[in-house]
């Protein structure tokens, strides 16, 4: 089987395992400890997207069964959304950052997320009609192919801890670039994983890929990849460690693993 297909049918395996029956097994949590597992962590979704940034406050304020616990920071924190903005959330999941956004952009504007597992796209429009959610939608898609959203019609792109799941981070880029309005009206905020060493593609782990941890960059890397797709504007808004890993079993290589917040306007 072609590796980029392997890696995509485990990733959908694995979200919508956690659309299903929650985050209890799965290993994207910001915890040095995440990936021993020879010790077993039980974190809240709450607890773990409080960790990551999110206000309880404001998740209260959002259908509880939105909040998974998975992300490794809170980019609806820094994309200063505004009233009748346009917003497309990428790796929506089951909604947490776009009824968060919701209550934003409020009725003159509207959110839309993307995501391509049934199962999550299931939960999140559930969440909507129960809770009359009427400035809200979501569409399936895949991000790295196409994102199913007209040219230069959107102001706000958000994405929690999901590009660095894509192979290519490339086409992911520029399709966000795409999308967005041009002339400095459009603006990309995402919170996503680097590291301070990438893995060679013979020694990737489809379960670590899947963990948001062999698929991720170099910072350096990373933003060569949001220059090459087309931005000139970018700035890093947050950075901190987020996991040490160890050498291992399985070709497992000592690094660090980085979460950091970015934003990128389209000029």
């Amino acid at each position: 089987m072609d590796k980029q297909l392997h890696l995509k049918e485990k990733i959908m395996e694995q979200y919508e395992k956690i659309a299903l029956n929650g985050n209890s097994d799965f290993c994207c949590v910001p915890s040095s400890d995440c990936c021993d597992t020879s010790s077993e962590i039980l974190i809240s979704p709450f607890e773990s997207s409080k960790a990551i940034g999110y206000d309880v406050d404001k998740l209260n304020l959002i259908p509880e069964s939105s909040v998974l616990g998975v992300g490794c920071g809170n980019p609806t924190r820094f994309a200063d959304i505004k009233e009748g903005d346009i917003v497309v959330d990428l790796g929506s999941g089951a909604g947490i950052d776009v009824f968060l956004a919701a209550h934003q952009v409020k009725e003159s504007g509207k959110v839309i997320g993307i995501d391509m597992t049934e199962n999550m796209l299931k939960k999140a429009r559930e969440n909507a009609e129960k809770h009359r959610y009427k400035n809200v939608e979501f569409r399936k898609g895949d991000i790295e192919q196409r994102i199913p959203v007209d040219d230069n019609s959107v102001d706000v792109v958000i994405s929690n801890c999901v590009i660095n799941l894509t192979e290519d981070k490339l086409n992911t880029f520029k399709e966000i670039y795409r999308i967005l309005k041009s002339e400095g009206k459009g603006k990309m905020i995402i919170s996503d994983l680097v590291t301070s060493k990438e893995i060679d593609t013979d020694s990737i782990n489809a379960g670590n890929w899947c963990s948001c941890i062999d698929g991720a960059l170099t910072k350096e890397n990373y933003i060569k990849g949001i220059k090459k797709s087309g931005f000139t504007d970018i700035e890093i808004l947050d950075e901190k460690l987020y996991m040490e890993l160890e050498a291992g079993e399985e070709g497992q290589e000592k690094r660090q693993i980085t979460s950091i917040s970015i934003k990128s306007v389209k000029e």
